[in-house]
C-alpha cells in the first residue's frame, strides 16, 4: 500500500505541475492573442509531441518531457541592420544571432507583416511578457491561500506541552534539576500541561511568537497570567526570571548555539494545526516571498554544498535547493505516510504554492532567455525611444534583443547545469521528510 501511495503522490505532482505550466503559458497565449500576435503553437512540456490539436491559428499540445513549455509568437526579434532575416557570418557569436531570428520568422505568412511580436509598443510586449510568470503568482497566493484559511498550517500555540521543573540555561535538560537550582515560575505558579495561555500581563494572546516576545521583556516582574484549563480559567502570578535562553535572527530562525539574556517563564509550547485569518495569511505569505527571494539570491552559495552531497555523499542541508524530480519525490513521500488525508493534501498544495512562487521570481530575473529578459530589453527601448523624443533626435527603433543571444546561451547553459547538479543529487542523494 506504500508503494501505491507513493506513485499516486508523484502523479498527483506531474499533474499539479503540468497545470501550473500550462496556466503560466496561458498568461502569454490570452495576453499576446489579446494584442493580435500570431501564435503558431501552445505546447506544455518539451521534447517529442505526444498529443496535438489545431484550433484556428494555434497548435495546441502536450510534449513528453513535462518540466516546461512554451508558445510560439511571431517576429519575437526585428530585421537585423540590413533589414534582412537572415544574415551568414563566419563568427560563431553573429551566427547564433541570426539562427535565433530566422527561427522566430520561421512560420510568416501572408498578412503576418502587422502582427509580429516586435512591432508591439513596449509595453504592450512587457504586459505579455510579464503575463506567464504573473498567472504563477496569482496561483501561488489561491494556493498559500487555501491552506493556510482553510487547511491551516502547523505551528507553536499559546498552550503548553510540558512544564520545565527549573531554571536552566537554553541547551540543558529541563526534565532533571542541577544542585541549586531555583524552581521554574512556570512550576511555582501551578502552570500545567494543557493549559491555553489566554492573556500575559494584560495583553491578550493570539499567537505563541507573542506571548514569547512578552516573555522575554518581562524578566524579574510579577505578571498576572490568565490561561484556559478545561472548563474554567485560572489568573496565576508567576515572577518571570532572568535566564539564558535561545537567541533568534531577525525572521525567527534560532542561531545554533547562542543565547541572550532575558526573561524565563519555563513551558514549552505544544503545537497543532491552526487556521489563520486573511491579514496573517498576508503577512505569512509575505514571510514566504521574502524567503523565496533570499533563497534565489543564495543559490550561488548553494553548489558546493550540492556538488559534495553527490560526489562525496555529504548529508544534503535542510535549505538544500530541490528539482522537480525532488520534488516529486517528497510528494510520493508524503502521500505514504500515515496521516490524515486532509494534511497530505494540504501538505500538497502547500508544495505547489511554492513552486508556482519560485517560478515567478525565477523568471523575473532579468536574463535571457528568461520572461525577464525579454521585460528588460522592451523597458530599456522605452526608455531610448524617449530619452530621443526629449531631446529631439531619431527614433533608434526597436531594441534588437537578438543580440543578446550568445549572452542567452551562456545563462541557459549555466542554468542547463546546474539543473543537472540539483537533478543528480535528488536521485543519489534526495532531501529527506520526517
Amino acid at each position: 500500500m506504500t508503494a501505491v501511495m507513493t506513485v499516486v503522490g508523484i502523479l498527483v505532482f506531474v499533474v499539479g505541475l503540468l497545470f501550473s505550466i500550462a496556466w503560466h503559458e496561458l498568461g502569454h497565449l490570452s495576453t499576446a492573442k489579446l494584442f493580435r500576435i500570431r501564435v503558431p503553437q501552445y505546447m506544455v512540456g518539451f521534447g517529442p509531441t505526444l498529443w496535438s490539436r489545431r484550433r484556428g491559428e494555434t497548435e495546441y499540445g502536450i510534449k513528453a518531457i513535462p518540466f516546461g513549455g512554451y508558445i510560439r509568437m511571431i517576429g519575437m526579434f526585428p530585421p537585423g541592420e540590413d533589414g534582412r532575416i537572415t544574415k551568414r557570418s563566419s563568427s560563431p557569436w553573429r551566427t547564433m544571432i541570426e539562427d535565433a531570428r530566422e527561427a522566430s520568422y520561421e512560420e510568416l505568412q501572408d498578412g503576418d507583416e502587422h502582427r509580429l511580436f516586435y512591432t508591439r509598443r513596449p509595453w504592450k510586449r512587457v504586459i505579455v511578457m510579464f503575463a506567464g510568470p504573473f498567472m504563477n503568482l496569482i496561483l501561488a497566493f489561491v494556493l498559500f491561500l487555501t491552506v493556510m484559511m482553510g487547511f491551516g498550517v502547523m505551528m507553536t500555540t499559546p498552550t503548553v506541552s510540558t512544564v520545565s521543573k527549573c531554571v536552566v540555561a537554553a541547551g540543558q535538560p529541563t526534565d532533571s534539576c542541577p544542585g541549586g537550582a531555583k524552581p521554574s515560575p512556570a512550576a511555582a505558579a501551578g502552570l500545567q500541561p494543557g493549559d491555553k495561555i489566554l492573556s500575559f500581563n494584560g495583553d491578550r494572546i493570539a499567537t505563541y511568537d507573542q506571548l514569547q516576545a512578552d516573555i522575554r521583556r518581562s524578566a524579574g516582574l510579577s505578571v498576572p497570567v490568565v490561561v484556559q484549563r478545561g472548563e474554567q480559567q485560572l489568573t496565576l502570578t508567576p515572577t518571570i526570571a532572568v535566564n539564558q535562553v535561545q537567541k533568534y535572527d531577525g525572521n525567527g530562525a534560532p542561531l545554533k548555539g547562542q543565547t541572550v539574556e532575558a526573561g524565563f517563564l519555563g513551558f514549552s509550547p505544544a503545537s497543532g494545526v491552526v487556521r489563520l485569518g486573511f491579514g496573517q495569511s498576508l503577512d505569512r505569505m509575505y514571510d514566504n516571498a521574502e524567503t523565496g527571494v533570499k533563497s534565489l539570491l543564495a543559490l550561488p552559495g548553494k553548489i558546493p554544498g550540492l556538488w559534495n552531497s553527490v560526489v562525496s555523499g555529504a548529508p544534503r542541508e535542510a535549505d538544500s535547493p530541490i528539482g522537480m524530480v525532488g520534488a516529486a519525490r517528497v510528494s510520493g513521500e508524503v502521500f505514504a505516510l500515515d496521516i490524515p488525508g486532509t494534511q497530505r493534501v494540504a501538505f500538497f498544495v502547500n508544495l505547489l504554492a511554492g513552486i508556482n512562487l519560485s517560478l515567478f521570481l525565477f523568471n523575473m530575473l532579468p536574463l535571457l532567455p528568461l520572461d525577464g529578459g525579454h521585460i528588460a530589453g522592451a523597458l530599456w527601448e522605452a526608455v531610448r525611444r524617449r530619452a530621443a523624443a526629449l531631446f529631439k533626435r531619431p527614433d533608434p527603433g526597436p531594441f534588437d534583443v537578438a543580440r543578446l543571444m550568445p549572452f542567452a546561451y551562456v545563462v541557459a547553459s549555466i542554468f542547463i547545469g546546474f539543473t543537472l547538479l540539483v537533478l543528480v543529487a535528488d536521485l543519489v542523494n534526495p532531501v529527506k521528510i520526517s
